[in-house]
């Protein structure tokens, strides 16, 4: 009985529309995702990196204490600032990812009724690889422009500017391997949870498409949760490498030992996790929320415009 369900639901998951269809709305669902779970917690994620990347011990209290600080000092705007290079980034990294887990799924003959869990982690896996090798000039971007004040880089394009011909060009790569180190583990087991989530939620709740948007914000957020708790380390360590001019993290070994040694495990390692723990549940659960449904609407669009266009044509 669950797998005739399961075959029904991914008979009309498709809405008969072509792969380049699925693609398109997959593209689309997936940027529309990711700026919106962005920008909702840009001022967390600018707080939560110049924590990271400085030596000044991590507290809940002092990154509000921060927040408050840059809200009274510089004004509300200043929290967004490097949203742009954030969006820049988010839009089409989000939209990769999105549209490779699925033609990743596809390739891996991973249906949406179920699969085996090395399959469902290797598809989130590799769709993170993808999408994060694509943009991670974006990201390292981005991470500048968090960390400096405006004089230093202003724009986007002056961040690519300076780092080009000052730093070189191999600096736009500079802390690669951890993230795609990271990236792995991170994205399989988000990915694995939520469709896992879904799955026993459509066996044993309501076989549903798309479940209502706060059941995927809460699949979603125990998603984000585990993925970033696993992996957090890591991106510690490509933060620091990103935002190093003066060759201070060169490898991530020596990145790792610095900082162990500096600052210690919870303090150094694991420095911001505990705001992790806010913005990361909150920016993933309405990451998938978003795209599911947004994925949805596009797709239920597209079949029908399709089938008016068929009656059109059957009855000339």
């Amino acid at each position: 009985m669950a797998k005739s369900a399961d075959k029904s639901f991914n008979n009309c998951n498709n809405y008969n529309l072509s792969n380049g269809q699925l693609v398109l709305t997959s593209l689309a669902a997936g940027a529309i995702a990711g700026a919106v779970a962005k920008t909702t917690i840009a001022p967390l994620d600018r707080t939560k990196i110049n924590f990271q990347v400085g030596h000044k011990p991590y507290s809940t209290k002092k990154a509000f204490k921060f927040i408050l600080k840059t809200l009274r000092t510089d004004g509300v705007l200043t929290l967004w600032r490097g949203n742009s290079a954030t969006m820049a980034r988010i839009v089409p990294h989000a939209a990769i990812q999105f549209t490779a887990h699925e033609q990743w799924k596809r390739i891996l003959r991973v249906d949406q009724g179920g699969g085996t869990p090395v399959k469902l982690f290797l598809a989130g896996s590799l769709a993170g690889v993808t999408s994060q090798s694509l943009t991670y000039p974006l990201d390292l971007a981005r991470a500048r422009m968090a960390v400096t004040s405006r004089e230093e880089y202003s724009t986007l394009r002056q961040v690519f500017l300076k780092i080009y011909y000052f730093e070189g060009i191999k600096v736009f790569y500079r802390g690669y391997i951890p993230t795609i180190l990271g990236v792995i583990p991170y994205a399989g087991i988000s990915f694995f949870t939520y469709d896992t989530l879904k799955r026993l939620y459509r066996e044993h709740i309501d076989n549903v498409q798309t479940p209502p948007p706060v059941a995927s914000l809460g699949f979603g957020a125990v998603a984000g949760m585990l993925g970033q708790s696993c992996t957090y380390p890591l991106d510690i360590v490509r933060r620091r490498m990103q935002t190093d001019v003066n060759g201070k993290y060169n490898t991530i070994g020596m990145t790792l030992k610095y900082v162990y040694k500096t600052e210690g495990l919870i303090g150094g390692l694991y420095k911001g996790l505990s705001m992790n723990w806010i913005k990361g549940p909150i920016a993933v659960g309405i990451s998938f929320a978003t795209y599911d449904n947004t994925k949805d609407f596009l797709r239920k669009l597209f079949s029908k415009y399709k089938t008016k266009v068929l009656y059109i044509e059957l009855k000339k």
